[in-house]
């Protein structure tokens, strides 16, 4: 009588070699389309933290380990935004993100701006969820949207109607404090569906 090892061993042996994993993407294979959204599911928080670590704390050093601060906790009021390749139109994984939350009736802050450094230069991740920030909180009765700017970001933020109403540093670094023309950002009142996008295009 053989043990179920055997039993096993002599199955897989009798099979041939194992086979490499096998998939009909081709390794240089790039997303078709992209989704903008609130995020939904709990791995779409889990990714969208994570890469806000990668880029604030790993890139930049602004933070020591970790970049979750007080606003974080200030749940269910606090919503992230998240940038998703999809795959056979389904979403697969976070390149980008950025946090929402209404610090006062009626005015609303966007924090947290962030892309996968190998997707920075699609052009257009970082100014839709920018777009969808404040279309967002439009719909949710925002009169004012703020956000501290970091200076390299300044000029995205011009071209998409945003006004530079003072400067200063934080974490060691030169900010603006900027508003959004609202006339610019009509309300989105979808935001978990949000906003698709094709491959490719410029800022």
């Amino acid at each position: 009588m053989h043990s179920l090892s055997q039993v096993m061993t002599h199955a897989v042996t009798a099979m041939g070699p194992a086979l490499e994993p096998w998939c009909e993407l081709s390794s240089s294979y790039r997303p078709q389309a992209f989704r903008i959204q609130w995020a939904s599911v709990p791995w779409m928080n889990r990714e969208a933290h994570a890469l806000r670590r990668q880029v604030f704390c790993q890139e930049q050093g602004l933070f020591d380990g970790d970049d979750e601060d007080d606003i974080d906790r200030q749940a269910p009021s606090v919503r992230s935004l998240v940038a998703l390749s999809c795959l056979a139109g389904e979403p697969d994984e976070v390149l980008g993100t950025v946090r929402i939350h209404e610090a006062l009736p009626g005015t609303w802050w966007g924090s947290r701006l962030a892309v996968r450094r190998d997707w920075r230069q699609h052009g257009k991740l970082g100014s839709t969820l920018i777009r969808l920030a404040v279309c967002s909180a439009h719909a949710q009765g925002c009169t004012e949207f703020l956000a501290h700017v970091q200076a390299q970001n300044v000029p995205l933020f011009r071209r998409m109607h945003w006004q530079v109403l003072d400067e200063m540093v934080l974490h060691g670094r030169v900010h603006a404090l900027m508003r959004a023309d609202l006339d610019h950002y009509p309300p989105c009142t979808t935001p978990y569906a949000g906003f698709v996008l094709a491959q490719g295009g410029g800022a």
